[in-house]
């Protein structure tokens, strides 16, 4: 893989595994937008990257237009691609796309807690199992009761890192709501919904920190 991250999104044109995923999570966010209450329907996205996964189920949703969601994602090209992207959709007043650090809690506040959560290529960056508890403690401080929270994790070497997840959702107060592989079998994709109370402030300020700086949206 890339290690720069413009071009690791590029490889969405070419990875079967990445293609697979992107269409099972915009599945998710199709289904959360449908169940999610008449209104408003707050979206925040951790380490957007380009948006494409919320971007491209709004393009043809029909309650895109009841969305208010903020993406945080620190690539600046990737910020300003996903920019464009909202512009062209006619979204500008609804979504705003934050160029800053997805762990740091200052960056969602005014735009929590959401009905849906999106926390997709992050999980596999966690340097162990102690920091992953910390990034679900803080799901509290993103979501609402009865939020969704949509993740995906990677499985290698015979291990399913994905299962390992799933455990620690429930431990959490998770609902599981759905859950489904990727047809290579090596990326796992779920949704989860938020049965506990929301908390108005984070846990820690720093919601998680990356094993090697950075995450895989």
């Amino acid at each position: 893989m890339p290690k720069d991250w413009l071009e690791w999104h590029d490889l969405y044109n070419s990875e079967p595994k990445l293609q697979q995923r992107l269409e099972i999570v915009r599945e998710y966010i199709s289904y959360s937008l449908d169940n999610s209450p008449t209104g408003t329907i707050r979206v925040v996205s951790a380490c957007a990257g380009d948006g494409r996964d919320l971007l491209g189920t709004l393009a043809n949703h029909p309650r895109a237009k009841d969305v208010s969601a903020r993406l945080v994602e620190i690539n600046p090209q990737l910020v300003e691609r996903g920019r464009a992207t909202i512009e062209s959709l006619g979204l500008t007043k609804q979504i705003e796309f934050i160029n800053g650090d997805a762990t740091a809690s200052d960056n969602y506040i005014g735009a929590v807690p959401a009905d849906i959560v999106i926390v997709c290529g992050i999980f596999g960056n966690l340097s162990d199992e102690n920091e992953l508890n910390r990034l679900l403690g803080n799901l509290s401080f993103l979501s609402k009761k009865g939020a969704f929270v949509l993740w995906t994790r990677g499985n290698s070497n015979g291990i399913a890192y994905s299962e390992t997840v799933r455990k620690y959702f429930r431990d959490f107060g998770f609902e599981e709501v759905n859950f489904k592989l990727t047809a290579t079998g090596d990326m796992g994709v779920g949704i989860h919904r938020y049965l506990g109370e929301n908390l108005p402030t984070p846990k820690e300020e720093q919601l998680f920190v990356f094993s090697n700086g950075d995450c895989e949206k």
